[in-house]
Order: C-alpha cells, then sequence, then structure tokens
C-alpha cells in the first residue's frame, strides 16, 4: 500500500504555516488541498479541540460568506491530530495567495460575540465549544501569519526522506 502524501511530510520539522496538501484534476478543474497548521506538530500542545470546534464553526461561515472567495470555498475542517485544519479550494493557488484570506478569516474570529451554528439543531456537538479559547488561538496564529508573511518556510512543506531496503524497497514507518 502507497503511503499517503500527508504522511510524507516530516512532522517534527513542519512549523506552522499555509501548505499544498495535495491537488487533484477534476474534469477541467484543479482542486487544491491546503494543510493550514497552526500549532507545531509534536513539539507544542495540539489545540483544545473545543477550541478547534468553535474555531472550525466561525472560520468556515466566514469563508463561505466571504464575497471574493465564497464560491472558491468547498471544504474547511479540522485534522484529526488537532494541530490545523485542512482547506480545499477551486483552482490551484500558491499558499502565499491564500495568506490574506487566511489572516483576515483568523483576525475576523476576534470579533466574534458568539459561535454560529452551535443549536443541538445545527450541531453534532453543540455544548462542546470555547469561544475565549479560539479567539486565542486565533489571535496566536494570526499574529504568527502577519509576522511571518515573507518567511518562505511557512509556505513550504519539509518533506522526509524515506530509508530504502537493500532490496531497493522504500521503508513505511507508519
Amino acid at each position: 500500500m502507497d503511503l499517503i502524501p500527508s504522511f510524507s511530510v516530516d512532522h517534527t520539522r513542519i512549523v506552522p504555516g499555509i501548505f499544498i496538501s495535495r491537488q487533484d484534476a477534476v474534469g477541467d478543474r484543479v482542486i487544491t488541498t491546503y494543510d493550514i497548521r497552526v500549532t507545531r506538530p509534536n513539539r507544542e500542545p495540539a489545540v483544545d479541540v473545543a477550541a478547534m470546534h468553535s474555531l472550525e464553526h466561525i472560520i468556515a461561515t466566514f469563508l463561505r460568506n466571504d464575497p471574493e472567495w465564497k464560491d472558491e470555498i468547498i471544504y474547511w475542517g479540522p485534522m484529526g491530530c488537532l494541530t490545523g485544519f485542512y482547506l480545499i479550494l477551486k483552482g490551484g493557488r500558491a499558499p502565499r495567495e491564500i495568506h490574506g484570506l487566511l489572516l483576515k478569516a483568523f483576525r475576523s474570529v476576534n470579533g466574534a460575540d458568539s459561535v454560529p451554528g452551535t443549536t443541538a439543531e445545527n450541531c453534532g456537538n453543540y455544548l462542546m465549544h470555547n469561544l475565549i479559547m479560539a479567539k486565542w488561538y486565533a489571535e496566536r496564529f494570526a499574529d504568527y501569519l502577519e509576522k511571518n508573511a515573507e518567511n518562505p518556510e511557512i509556505f513550504e512543506y519539509p518533506k522526509t526522506e524515506r530509508p530504502v531496503t537493500g532490496k531497493g524497497q522504500d521503508f513505511f514507518d507508519s
């Protein structure tokens, strides 16, 4: 079985940032999945699950209502490891091209008075939200994006090299 591309990223070297996780051709269009890494994997604690859930709701709502981008948004949701989010967009923009959008999206969290979609009818776990912590994580990440806008490290995945056995086969540890 082939190792999926996101497992070939060196998670010991990745920093918070905006990365292309994969690009897929769908008909005559390109669909791009971005890795929006909010914390440093295996070095910083994962994002608090209730805060992550609130960030998911607030930023998904922001993205799907942004007049410039709403028609390009396919998906926004958390990573299972709770270190970031996946954003899926129509088109093949470079990570630098969506930097401003993500900066606006994370900055918008600070202005939220409530988390949208937090009723039993709207959400599968409507009691699991933490707006105060969501604001803290959002401000921290937005400040980081702003400070590092010219740092190429926040836009380029560090790839890991997989050992090759004596018979020329790739060794996979996942």
